[in-house]
């Protein structure tokens, strides 16, 4: 038996460069699944993504997932590219071994915690203040460099990484620190600024997210991060939700563990593999 894919529609071409196709998989000319292929907004048109990819409950175990990966990652060499990421909900195991066996290796984690409806007590002697106008800028300048290095350290191009910082600094905090719904919280210890936790509405709009948090080197090892994320949790319950997201990079063992000995819980993983 024979595992294609088949275009369902026109290919989407956008006025910035990025395409987009739905696919049939097909076994034999007969439908058994789909798959959404598309060039990444974030990193250009060398980068791609899989997403969507399903096949009907009667023809799974029988390898056509696989097969039907293999076909779009062939499909996505024609188009230029030569990375591809996927987004695997964390207790989806068969596509995470799928992805395993296709050479896919993780780069980053969702995770999720829901909030009790109290805020946790803040340790003892917390302070907390907003950051000010001076310390933003200089944090931004500073932001945009390591973020970017953050992307560059896993593949990205530097004028890719670079305006992916920058884009998202755009998108989230359009008007600094006057943007609506965001706050960025400073840590006080002994009278010095310690440390900072940025948080406000997710991406998606469905709770609070964790977009930065930060201890300032001189002062890690005292529990200053999990203080700043007990004030995150303060900051989403007064906004008036009790989801509280963050992104983590694969390899940040440290704050791996500190998120999961908050409660945080692994909501979906993202991976990706070179195109050779």
């Amino acid at each position: 038996m024979t595992t294609t894919l088949r275009p369902t529609g026109p290919l989407q071409q956008g006025a910035d460069g990025t395409k987009s196709r739905q696919y049939e998989v097909c076994v034999n000319s007969r439908p058994v699944g789909a798959v959404k292929l598309s060039t990444d907004g974030d990193f250009g048109p060398t980068w791609a993504r899989i997403s969507g990819l399903r096949i009907s409950e009667p023809d799974r175990r029988r390898g056509r997932g696989t097969v039907a990966a293999l076909a779009a990652e062939e499909v996505l060499r024609g188009w230029g590219c030569g990375q591809v990421r996927i987004t695997v909900p964390d207790r989806a195991e068969a596509a995470l071994r799928m992805a395993a066996a296709l050479g896919y290796t993780e780069r980053n984690r969702a995770m999720l915690k829901q909030l009790p409806e109290q805020p946790p007590a803040l340790p003892e002697g917390t302070e907390v203040r907003g950051m000010t106008e001076d310390e933003f800028l200089a944090w931004k300048v500073e932001d945009l460099v390591s973020y970017a290095q953050t992307w560059m350290d896993r593949g990205v191009a530097e004028p890719q990484a670079r305006a992916k910082a920058e884009a998202d600094h755009r998108r989230f905090l359009p008007d600094g620190l006057a943007t609506a719904g965001v706050s960025i919280k400073v840590l006080v210890s002994e009278g010095e600024a310690v440390g900072h936790v940025w948080s406000g509405a997710s991406p998606d709009r469905t709770g609070h997210f964790v977009y930065d948090v930060v201890v300032d080197e001189q002062h890690r090892g005292r529990g200053h991060g999990r203080t700043l994320m007990l004030i995150a949790e303060h900051e989403a319950l007064a906004a008036g939700t009790n989801r509280l997201g963050l992104n983590v990079f694969a390899g940040n063992t440290p704050a791996i563990r500190l998120y999961e000995s908050l409660g945080y819980e692994t909501a979906s993983r993202h991976l990706t593999k070179q195109l050779l």
